[in-house]
């Protein structure tokens, strides 16, 4: 059983690593080619059908780049796809989404404090929700709204609003994240299989049999693509939440959610904006960083975080605390049959992070960690699976903040 827990923990890395190079692979060139598209100059002298042109210096040699607003006169010799990078984004997503939440459903994915359901049940609300996104979107996209830029994005901005409400009542806070940061890269994977690559194949069809392809899909796939640009960095901040409780874990994590939204938009219109030359707005920065602050609030309500541990001293301070008692009895009671040396939760073989939590000296130790994860936010345990109540999380609280004080 210990062999197949450390196999499936290297698999999940294995496959987590293996998301973050083809997200790369993906963000490198859908950025490069939406800096590339703002950055075309046109002149007279360009040839038919060229809608304008750039050039470009990068190792050691220069670039010299036309672009074809529909297609050239001629299907070229020479053609490059750029599709699998996005394809296999979703793939590996997907799989890294079964392998850590939906087999570990009962720990990750259902937090029964917010909706009592089986595992198997949270699964089918996982998948259809992830699926309906793109149905809703397209359908959105589609639309007479669809012709009107602004107010598509500002209905799918309320959209995304009412998914990221709607994931907290859901599921737990972690996979809340997970889920909003998979729902809106699923519509981004399916702008690519199923808008921009089909419509780039009619195009080339065309060309082949000698026809004049149709502007109205190069316009369809260049903002479908756009929407791709702007929807990048929030979905990055929510691939990367799981790791921070006060994002996922708080009283207004949607809120926090949808903010982010507005700041990934923000920071992508600064460079869009400096790479069509239009200008340097560097108040973007100023409103995002303005919003980030917000968050930072929003997070620890009603008191922000205060200092950091000085190891003994605040140590010692944190075991004399009238609190400590009740808290250690908390943390062996809802913490400790994962956090030690051999862990008595099913499915748990190893503690997590090699995290233990089993005796008073390693409680006071962790006592920052305990306080985020468990105190400010209900990160752990996960999914509330022990039980915590709101009481034993107030002490928590109450007990490191009052240690804080007296430092």
């Amino acid at each position: 059983m210990n062999d197949f827990a450390v196999v499936w923990d290297w698999l999940s890395f294995a496959v987590r690593w293996l998301h973050v190079i083809t997200g790369i692979a993906w963000i490198g060139s859908s950025f490069y080619f939406v800096a590339l598209d703002l950055g075309l100059r046109r002149r007279p002298d360009l040839p038919e059908g060229a809608f304008g042109e750039e050039w470009q210096v990068h190792g050691g040699g220069f670039y010299h780049i036309q672009k074809y607003l529909v297609a050239p006169a001629h299907m070229p010799e020479h053609l490059t796809w750029f599709k699998w990078e996005a394809y296999s984004t979703w793939l590996t997503g997907f799989a890294l989404l079964a392998i850590v939440y939906y087999a570990g459903a009962d720990l990750y994915l259902v937090d029964r404090n917010v909706l009592d359901v089986s595992g198997e049940v949270a699964i089918l609300i996982s998948l259809a929700s992830i699926g309906v996104g793109w149905v809703i979107y397209d359908l959105l996209c589609k639309s007479a709204l669809g012709k009107n830029d602004t107010a598509l994005m500002l209905v799918l901005y309320a959209v995304l609003v009412a998914m990221s409400w709607g994931y907290t009542q859901l599921f737990t806070g972690r996979a809340a994240f997970l889920h909003l940061g998979a729902f809106t890269a699923t519509i981004m994977s399916a702008n690519v299989f199923f808008i921009i690559i089909p419509n780039q194949k009619k195009v080339v069809a065309d060309l082949i049999s000698g026809k004049k392809p149709d502007p109205a899909l190069g316009a369809q796939a260049k903002q479908r693509s756009l929407h791709n640009n702007y929807l990048t960095l929030p979905v990055l901040f929510l691939m990367l939440s799981n790791h921070y409780p006060l994002a996922f874990a708080t009283q207004f994590n949607w809120v926090i959610a949808s903010l982010i939204f507005i700041i990934g938009v923000l920071i992508r219109h600064y460079f869009n904006t400096v790479h069509a030359r239009k200008g340097n707005p560097t108040w973007t920065w100023l409103v995002a960083a303005m919003l980030f602050l917000t968050i930072i609030w929003l997070s620890t309500v009603p008191k922000v975080l205060t200092g950091e541990d000085k190891v003994a001293e605040a140590n010692r301070v944190l075991m004399a605390s009238s609190h400590f008692p009740a808290v250690r009895d908390t943390v062996l009671g809802r913490c400790s049959m994962c956090h030690t040396a051999e862990p008595a939760f099913e499915g748990v073989h190893v503690a997590p992070k090699g995290v233990h939590l089993d005796n008073e000296a390693v409680i006071a130790d962790r006592a920052r960690e305990i306080y985020l994860q468990a105190g400010r936010s209900h990160a752990m345990p996960p999914g509330n699976v022990t039980q915590m109540t709101d009481e034993e999380r107030d002490l928590i609280v109450a007990w490191f903040e009052q240690a804080q004080t007296r430092e």
